[in-house]
């Protein structure tokens, strides 16, 4: 329980650091929803997604103002959806994503997370008719972000899910090219994906969680950086280490303030609280950004020689401060390099600073991994999976999260502008390295799990 004081304490120093608490989000069971009868199914999801979210958006909103800390985003996440509709086809999937798109316009929160898949090790029935449905479900729905998990350390790499996912990225930019793709920005392909994640478009509520639960994600690079930028400039912070101190300590304030919130939003609600995600997550906005932390250690932009060092530290830092902050840690809890969320970043991608091969080395040592990039239409389905092939390596190998949210934009190349509004922000199209990946990617198969998996 914390005293008043440190609560008192905590929030004096967020507030003059302006901070806010990123994203709460409930996540809900629908595994007792299942049935072979659609409109028995509709009706039960409908029914226990209203019961759960109807006080959710309301509840933040008091608590936010008791504390004089907005609340930014309301979610919600669900039980992964191939699991629950596994007798379904396709054309159900996509009604059953609709169902999940309007219960979430009921409920008032911008994004559902949970219309995925865990195909690590091999694909049911259920799962290849989720995924299948993706490129129609995506683009009639609004409010619903899905996430595929094709790796794990422990388990290796399914490489037939890997080549499906080339294929259905690019069937789900097509049939959203009216709006540059804009369907690819709601999916994630993940490796060790982590069940409790409250940041979308990764979301979902995995097996093994209650039956509801509220997790926090609480955010602050524009913190951060202010925080450096006091340190260097009143000279408290004359060497990484000292910077490194700084971090540490900033995270510790904000981890504090989210647990806060997201006891008091769990208590009013009556629901428990899962996890406190550590996670620094970008805006659009000049001063939210991750890539300015960089230029404030002394780079002149991420993407210089320099930044996969100045990320490893950040990353250790914020799990550090964090941990201490909070008794239940998940998620995600790291740095995100989004290329289009991140107004530092995405303007180092446009100026030829940051590539996609620098991105691909900075994904080893963060969280979480290629996020929201934005390249060329006519990039093929073997070349997309040959980039998740190899982020899911790095995940595989290093026992570490790690994801893809790549956006093949119809009709432009390298250097067209695309903008994808809100958070999801702007950038230039990226570059993509050359050669064929095409033999590769036909093999298919399972490339086996590293030998660290043997551990029990």
């Amino acid at each position: 329980m914390l005293s008043d004081r440190e609560v008192l304490s905590t929030l004096a120093m967020l507030r003059n650091e302006h901070l806010d608490v990123r994203t709460v989000t409930l996540g809900v069971s629908l595994f007792d929803c299942a049935s072979h009868d659609f409109d028995v199914f509709a009706d039960r999801v409908r029914t226990k997604i209203r019961l759960y979210s109807e006080k959710l958006v309301s509840t933040c909103n008091e608590v936010g103002d008791k504390y004089g800390i907005p609340i930014v985003n309301k979610r919600i996440s669900v039980s992964p959806m191939s699991v629950v509709c596994a007798s379904y086809t396709p054309e159900q999937m996509v009604k059953a994503c609709q169902i999940l798109d309007e219960a979430a316009q009921e409920a008032g929160v911008d994004f559902l997370g949970g219309f995925g898949a865990l195909v690590e090790k091999g694909m049911t029935k259920g799962d290849r008719a989720l995924i299948d449905s993706l490129p129609e479900a995506l683009a009639v729905t609004q409010r619903v972000c899905s996430s595929i998990n094709v790796a794990s350390s422990r388990s290796g790499i399914n490489m037939d899910a890997v080549a499906l996912m080339g294929q259905r990225i690019k069937d789900i930019a097509a049939r959203t090219a009216d709006k540059d793709g804009l369907g690819c920005a709601k999916l994630v392909v993940f490796a060790n994906i982590p069940q409790d994640v409250p940041f979308m478009a990764g979301a979902y509520l995995g097996v093994g969680e209650p039956e509801a639960v509220i997790n926090v994600g609480v955010s602050g690079p524009g913190v951060v950086k202010k925080a450096i930028d006091r340190a260097m400039q009143d000279g408290s912070a004359k060497s990484l280490g000292d910077i490194a101190e700084v971090i540490k300590r900033t995270a510790f304030k904000v981890t504090r303030v989210g647990e806060i919130i997201g006891t008091e939003v769990a208590q009013r609600l009556g629901l428990p609280f899962g996890v406190a995600d550590l996670s620094l997550a970008p805006t659009p906005e000049v001063g939210d950004s991750v890539g300015e932390i960089f230029e404030a250690i002394g780079l002149s932009s991420i993407g210089a020689p320099g930044s996969t060092a100045v990320l490893a530290m950040l990353n250790d830092a914020v799990k550090k401060g964090g941990a201490f902050a909070s008794s239940h840690v998940g998620g995600l809890s790291g740095a995100f390099i989004p290329v289009s969320e991140d107004s530092s970043i995405a303007a180092a991608a446009a100026s030829g600073a940051l590539t996609l091969e620098k991105l691909e080395a900075m994904t080893s040592v963060c969280s979480v991994g290629l996020d929201m990039v934005p390249v060329p239409g006519d990039i093929s389905p073997a070349t997309l999976s040959g980039i998740i092939a190899d982020e899911m390596a790095i995940g595989m190998i290093n026992n570490k999260t790690t994801a893809v949210r790549i956006i093949p934009v119809p009709n432009k190349g390298v250097g067209d502008n695309v903008s994808f509004g809100g958070l999801l922000g702007e950038a230039k199209i990226m570059a993509v390295p050359g050669g064929n990946a095409e033999k590769f990617i036909k093999l298919g198969g399972r490339i086996p799990a590293p030998i660290h998996s043997l551990k029990n």
